[in-house]
């Protein structure tokens, strides 16, 4: 087997998957900043955030108190045989067990459900934030990424405010009570105890950074996994038509065993912590019994106060290994914290101006005009795709556009459907300005169907309602009646109720799109869009949509990107794109008379209809 390296084929996609810049958090230690923000989600539930935070001080006292009563029945009733009171004594004791307990039962409770609410509502803003993201978002930043900080990330959350915080709390305010109940008994004793403290600080701090870099490289490594395993099931098709299913398999093992090696590393690191820790408190309790029993037998020393030391040290010293292992899941809920609030802080590169008024919708049923004035445009804005386009698409007219693979189609399409912005030049629609507009007032106003639609999980019916959510069953009928395709969608198994499989499983490619123009439809857009929409259909299914697509288009401004000559032929416009230029415009007959670009582009039509 080669070496990873640029020979090593498999390894080589791995490490261009690690080496790939996401713009992840750096390795640093925790932050007040990102603990204070998280914790301003806990606001809206502020009553049971606060009743959690007064269970959980009492919770902090009722364990030393426990230990302190039991040493005080030890040292009382029981060294002087006082069998009288030593049932009362035993009775207290059960009821406060009884109480702390009790307590312990809500503060678990509070803090399953604060921490579920904190989640849902941080899932709820990170959803609604991505769907207010441009589509340069999505052409940036991974599918994977994005799930995986709304599941992993997330739940290390969870995980962290329901556990690490609030027992950590419980944890630090035992050490606080059990070391004030030692200084009230015998101070000169617990400054042997408070001696521990500069050992453990030395520890802490020399894993602490350790630990950090391993959780948030663990966190990254395991984000790899998500997003190659969500690209791999999106591109099944591919992969077992290209029989890669080794490769990418090969790719996935190197990336899980990437994975297991960081985590390996945190593991590793925290357990060579956790047993310092215990074995310096240990050692310190070993002190203190040297201590305490030498002035017991030497110097009169009270054996109560000993026993009480020896309860209460356990108290103040247990805290210490729990609080290392709670470190090391707060460095995960911190570098998913990290992450989540990196993609929330994350700012479109282009919104709305505040100003932006909605596009008018006339009374009467009409189209739109639509006018390209000198512009470019570049997904890199250092790399233009159009260059100074220029035409008017005027009121109810079809405009064609036809050219090679990559010579701007699509891109016109985009800055129609403002996905983005031109780079240089306007776009006016009705006469204003595109940056002048509100995205989603356009967008009511628009319909679009594409060569690979998407449908929605539910039945026929949902997906094509979901061009108009308030449609009636009757309106979507009809909408379907009037495309010719209503005997079709009711000849499926349970016809408009049947269920749509995931990415629209278990429909035909023609059956998909036809649903697709139905939705369309349903909407009554002013300006609609058919990108290669009719590629995908059999010739005498397209035959039985022509009569109707011509009615819907009828009165509305339409954008046509199509390779078959029934579509471009009735155009009003067609335009000729040639590497984003507009090499030539003009109707279908006065483009052939020309003999150029088109009348080439016309020859392979009459191919792809041929064999089709």
């Amino acid at each position: 087997m080669k070496p990873p390296g640029k020979d090593g084929g498999v390894p080589m996609l791995v490490q261009r998957v690690r080496d790939e810049d996401d713009d992840e958090p750096q390795f640093k230690p925790l932050e007040w900043g990102i603990i204070r923000r998280l914790l301003g989600y806990t606001r809206p539930h502020a009553a049971q955030r606060n009743w959690l935070i007064l269970l959980t001080l009492f919770r902090s006292a009722q364990l030393p108190a426990l230990v302190w009563l039991a040493a005080e029945i030890i040292a009382g009733p029981i060294a002087r045989h006082e069998t009288s009171s030593f049932f009362w004594w035993i009775a207290g004791y059960c009821a406060l067990a009884l109480f702390t307990d009790g307590l312990f039962h809500f503060r678990q409770r509070y803090a399953l459900e604060l921490g579920e609410q904190v989640v849902n509502d941080l899932r709820s803003q990170i959803f609604a934030h991505v769907q207010r993201m441009p589509m340069s978002f999505f052409h940036r930043v991974k599918l994977g990424r994005i799930i995986s900080r709304v599941t992993s990330d997330v739940e290390a959350l969870r995980l962290g405010i329901q556990d690490s915080f609030f027992v950590s709390i419980v944890q630090i305010g035992q050490m606080c009570f059990a070391a004030t109940v030692m200084i009230v008994t015998d101070w000169k004793l617990f400054s042997i105890v408070l001696a521990l403290a500069p050992v453990l600080w030395s520890i802490n701090r020399r894993f602490r950074m350790r630990l950090s870099q391993h959780s948030r490289a663990a966190q990254e490594s395991f984000s790899r996994v998500t997003a190659t395993l969500a690209e791999s099931v999106s591109g099944i098709r591919v992969t077992q038509g290209f029989v890669r299913q080794e490769t990418n398999a090969g790719l996935f093992r190197r990336l899980l065993d990437d994975h297991s090696r960081y985590s390996i590393a945190l593991a590793r690191t925290s357990a060579i912590l956790t047993p310092l820790l215990e074995l310096n408190s240990q050692f310190f309790v070993a002190i203190l019994l040297t201590v305490g029993g030498w002035s017991v037998l030497h110097h009169g020393g009270d054996v109560g106060v000993l026993i009480k030391f020896f309860l209460l040290a356990n108290q103040f010293f247990a805290p210490i290994q729990v609080l290392g292992n709670q470190y090391t899941q707060a460095l995960i809920a911190m570098a998913g914290a990290e992450r989540v609030f990196r993609l929330l802080d994350m700012k479109p590169d282009w919104q709305d101006a505040p100003e932006a008024k909605d596009l008018p919708r006339p009374a009467a049923k009409t189209g739109a005009r639509i006018e390209f004035r000198d512009v470019s445009f570049g997904y890199d804005p250092g790399r233009l795709v159009l260059h100074k386009v220029s035409f008017i698409a005027e009121l109810g007219s079809m405009v064609a556009l036809v050219g090679h693979t990559g010579s701007g189609k699509s891109s016109i399409i985009n800055l129609v459907s403002k996905f983005y912005l031109p780079t240089a030049g306007e776009l006016l629609i009705d006469g204003h300005e595109v940056r002048t507009l509100t995205s989603h007032s356009l967008h009511r106003q628009m319909g679009m169907v594409q060569q690979q639609n998407f449908l929605f999980a539910g039945t026929v019916l949902d997906n094509i309602r979901y061009g108009r959510p308030e449609a009636s069953d009757a309106e979507v009928h009809e909408a379907a009646r009037s495309l010719g395709c209503l005997d079709l969608l009711e000849a499926l198994p349970q016809g408009l109720l049947t269920e749509v499989g995931e990415h629209g499983g278990g429909l035909s490619v023609g059956q998909r799109q036809l649903i697709c123009f139905a939705r369309a439809l349903l909407a009554d857009p002013r300006i609609l869009i058919l990108d290669e929409a009719t590629s995908s259909i059999d010739a005498l299914t397209e035959a039985r949509l022509q009569k109707a697509l011509m009615a819907l288009l009828r009165g509305r401004t339409s954008f046509v990107v199509a390779h078959r000559l029934s579509t471009i032929r009735n155009a009003d416009l067609v335009l000729v794109l040639d590497q984003g230029s507009v090499v030539e415009r003009g109707t279908h007959e006065e483009l052939l008379s020309l003999e150029k670009h088109y009348a080439a582009l016309h020859r392979q039509f009459v191919q792809v209809d041929a064999q089709t």
